[in-house]
């Protein structure tokens, strides 16, 4: 898809981090919007702003855990715009570190629920609308722990290596179609997610999430911007597969070399 202009873009997760940054490229390049989010303040927020630079956007809050909620989302965009050709299921969570042995069932549900079947949910409700299309485009985001897997992150590394599955087999459904499939492995970015998530694992309670972030933000190069523009780019070339980061490729020569052991390697990095 080499032009937004007048094109419809879907962005769940649309009001913050990568999502809104998704949101103010693709609106400065022409796009109509229909950004998702559970935070209705900081949907409001990107909606003014968008407004502000003279872009249409339409915004509804929505869990993406909910199929019923995320269908009536496809149903209103549709009903307010009348066709869909881009949509990014970006929305997601992340939780704090826990062995497998005190991983909560209730929490790891959750973490499934809206990082894997939110893609899912997302992706049938929308996939009609875009077929119909000539040209459109599907991006479920993943992860580097899509990639690799890491030790204490059992349920978000499930969650993510399971929207690339699920992603990578859609492709192989829709090849010969209208539809472009692409699956996105952003490594670190700097975003609000940590800040904004509700963590879960014991202990998840006493994280001072404004002092980790702001300590994770000294190591991570990647700005939300540069996450987006780098999926924009995506699009334009039809990419079925984006690495966002340094990181990211890093993690993904890495698991391509040592499948059997790259998280010592990685271990080895993370100490030096």
């Amino acid at each position: 898809m080499k032009s937004f202009n007048n094109k419809v873009a879907v962005i769940t997760g649309g009001a913050s981090g990568i999502g809104k940054a998704l949101a103010f490229q693709l609106s400065s390049a022409g796009a109509k919007l229909a950004i998702a989010d559970l935070d209705e303040e900081a949907l409001a927020q990107t909606v003014d702003e968008i407004c502000q630079r003279g872009g249409e956007v339409s915004s509804y809050i929505v869990d993406v855990a909910d199929r019923e909620a995320v269908y009536d989302f496809a149903a209103d965009v549709i009903s307010h715009y009348g066709a869909v050709h881009i949509v990014i299921n970006n929305a997601g969570m992340v939780m704090g570190s826990v062995g497998i042995e005190d991983l909560k069932y209730d929490d790891f549900a959750r973490i499934m629920d809206v990082n894997l079947w939110g893609v899912v949910h997302g992706t049938q409700a929308f996939l009609p609308h875009l077929l119909e299309q000539a040209e459109a485009n599907l991006l479920n985001i993943s992860s580097v722990y899509g990639l690799t897997a890491k030790a204490q992150q059992t349920a978000y590394s499930t969650s993510k290596f399971a929207v690339r599955g699920f992603t990578e087999a859609i492709r192989q459904e829709l090849r010969g179609t209208s539809v472009t499939v692409a699956v996105v492995f952003p490594g670190g970015v700097q975003t609000d997610l940590l800040r904004n998530s509700h963590l879960v694992g014991d202990g998840a309670d006493t994280i001072d999430l404004e002092r980790v972030s702001k300590q994770l933000e000294k190591y991570v190069k990647t700005t939300a911007a540069e996450a987006a523009s780098a999926i924009i780019e995506g699009i334009k070339n039809k990419a079925t597969r984006v690495l966002i980061g340094e990181d990211a490729h890093y993690f993904d020569m890495i698991a391509r070399k040592n499948p059997g052991n790259y998280g010592l390697i990685l271990e080895r990095r993370r100490t030096r």
